[in-house]
């Protein structure tokens, strides 16, 4: 199977080379690290305080004696622009905090730009700047750096817990994706053999020790018990193949021999194992691709390496755009790429592997939802018009065909499924059916509270889905109308199906409820108001029994209350009222046949 390394992040890690711990307790003499420089070291001792008896340095805080617990500082230089963070790697049950300066003078550090004293009570196994490279959302990060060639850093790494079992130092961010073999200068390490090297074990590592005037070359290594000569090897270069600290002695003319050392780490690079293809319906229910990365690891751990998925080769190979691990499906056919990456080094990856999501479609539904039949006895058919045979389909009445026929209003609901091995992928669209008759006004009722309030309440025979209109107003789906001014009126109601439509003409006035003809003046007669708004309208006044008391045309006086010159007895009176409609015929007002009251 085949392997790719690539420079997207620069990783180091611990627990591999203790015994090599590349560590300083001090400021002035910080560890220089660039590009692919392993550091897996641990802390020991406070040594001189570089905060010149200061408690406080941004986040950190005094601890016992001085800011400075257990330290270990580095510095690195910026070669390229770009945006720039690092992982700190540790075991979880430590504690370690650190601080980042943008300088290089010890003695004048100022504030760091990137700090985290958080305690580690969620056992994380990273803290530092960027994002944590297991994906886990972690307060101990703080946000990316941009940065700039020549800026040069310093960091110090405390360890605040009693167990200091070594940390890593993981560089990663952008620049190097752009700039894989220049993001940091390499210039601050001075050595015949270079700076340290990690690599995968799937790789070679060559060594360069070539000198012009050197007559022999001898090379050792050291992989924990000391160094031991290299038999056979007196040529320039040496091919590594196994993790440990090497050493040259280069053999010059005059005893002016040259000797230089280097560590060289190898991490293990992981393997993808095959993975099944899915199937799904493309109605947006999500896979899990949690559930995948298993078959990714195999018995790999889940602790050491992280699986992403990823729509192309290219962004499997450089470990962009990952998707999201709930994915949805779109397509009938989509190829998913597998990358797998050491979390201690992503230099270390495999995306050899591949698998394949079927998505499968869902039947198309475009029938109307609702159906409006207007009749006296309604039939009509609903349904899927073109149904297609390779699916199935039935409908909450028990029928199994695309169209059915229905006589009864409903909600009627159709399920089509389409199936392919053990899944079904089921598409649910409903259709409500309408029956209407068209409105019937039975009735038009006017109450009048006072002279000026009138209260228009129309009555149909049959409830149903309809809407009100007086003249040209605006419909509502209310019969009852407030204070509709005095005059003829037309009310229309209909069906909002379009089953139909009823018309009435009524009119309104205004009259008062009583009147008080006893000579004071007031209330002394019984009128109409809005009789101007109509043609030649005519109000005839009779007691219960029927007799004509009196008749009130436009203009004319109102009622004192006297027959013949008789004044009548307290009681209740009533009224009709006639006039010239605009089809200039002569007509009675309907619905106005209301009583008033006479009182003494």
């Amino acid at each position: 199977m085949a392997k790719y390394g690539i420079s997207f992040l620069f990783i180091c890690f611990f627990g591999i080379f203790t015994c090599f711990a590349q560590v300083a307790a001090d400021c002035a003499n910080a560890v220089p690290i660039c590009y692919n420089t392993p550091v897996n070291g641990g802390t020991n001792g406070y040594g001189i305080d570089d905060f010149n008896g200061a408690t406080i340095s941004g986040c950190i805080t005094q601890g016992s004696g001085t800011i400075e617990t257990n330290s270990a500082w580095y510095k690195f230089k910026v070669g390229e622009i770009g945006q720039l963070g690092f992982n700190i790697g540790f075991d979880s049950s430590e504690d370690w905090d650190f601080a980042l300066y943008r300088t290089s003078d010890c003695t004048s550090l100022g504030e760091p730009i990137r700090c985290n004293y958080f305690d580690n009570s969620d056992d994380s196994r990273f803290i530092g700047v960027g994002e944590d490279p297991t994906s886990i959302a972690n307060i101990q990060y703080d946000d990316w750096l941009d940065v700039e060639p020549g800026e040069e850093y310093l960091l110090m790494i405390n360890n605040f817990s009693n167990n200091n079992s070594g940390f890593s130092i993981q560089f990663s961010g952008n620049i190097f994706v752009e700039f894989p073999n220049t993001a940091l200068d390499c210039n601050i390490i001075d050595n015949l053999l270079g700076p340290p090297v990690i690599a995968c074990d799937n790789e070679t590592v060559v060594l360069d020790a070539t000198t012009v005037d050197a007559e022999d070359y001898e090379w050792y290594l050291d992989a924990g018990t000391g160094y031991q000569l290299i038999p056979g090897e007196t040529n320039a270069q040496l091919s590594t193949a196994v993790s440990g600290m090497y050493r040259v002695l280069v053999v010059r003319p005059l005893e002016n021999n040259l000797i230089s050392e280097t560590q060289v780490a190898y991490a293990p690079s992981p393997e993808t194992f095959p993975l099944e293809d899915e199937t799904a319906c493309l109605d947006g229910t999500a896979i899990d691709f949690n559930a995948k990365d298993a078959e990714a690891l195999g018995a790999q751990s889940s602790l050491d390496f992280r699986v992403s998925y990823h729509e192309s080769f290219e962004d499997a190979f450089d470990g962009a755009n990952a998707l999201s691990k709930e994915f949805i499906p779109t397509e009938v056919a989509q190829t998913i790429y597998v990358r797998t990456t050491s979390i201690e080094n992503s230099m270390c990856f495999d995306a050899s592997e591949t698998f394949v999501v079927n998505g499968i479609e869902l039947p198309v539904l475009d029938f109307e939802t609702e159906v409006f039949i207007c009749g006296d006895e309604p039939i009509v058919t609903i349904g899927q018009r073109i149904p297609d045979n390779d699916f199935m389909y039935e409908w909450s009445s028990g029928h199994t065909s695309s169209l059915i026929t229905v006589s009864e209003p409903g909600v009627y609901t159709l399920s089509v499924t389409n199936k392919e091995g053990l899944i079904q992928c089921i598409t649910v669209r409903s259709v409500t059916v309408v029956f209407s008759s068209p409105p019937v006004i039975s009735d038009i009722t006017i109450e009048y509270e006072d002279d000026a309030s009138n209260v228009v309440n129309v009555s149909l025979e049959e409830n149903g889905d309809f809407e009100f209109q007086v003249d040209n107003g605006i419909p509502q789906y209310s019969g009852v109308f407030n204070n509709l001014f005095p005059g003829e009126h037309t009310v229309t109601v209909r069906d909002v199906n379009g089953c139909g439509s009823d018309t009435r003409d009524f009119v309104v006035v205004g009259f008062p409820k009583f009147f008080t003809p006893n000579g004071d003046n007031v209330n002394d007669t019984w009128e109409v108001d809005g009789l101007s708004v109509l043609d030649n309208p005519v109000i005839t006044i009779f007691d219960r029994y029927g007799k004509l008391l009196y008749r009130i045309v436009e203009n004319s006086p109102g009622w004192d209350g006297t027959f013949n010159g008789t004044l009548l007895p307290e009681s209740d009176y009533w009224f009709k009222l006639t006039y010239t409609n605009s089809l200039g015929e002569d007509t009675s007002a309907s619905f106005i046949n209301n009583h008033f009251t006479l009182k003494r």
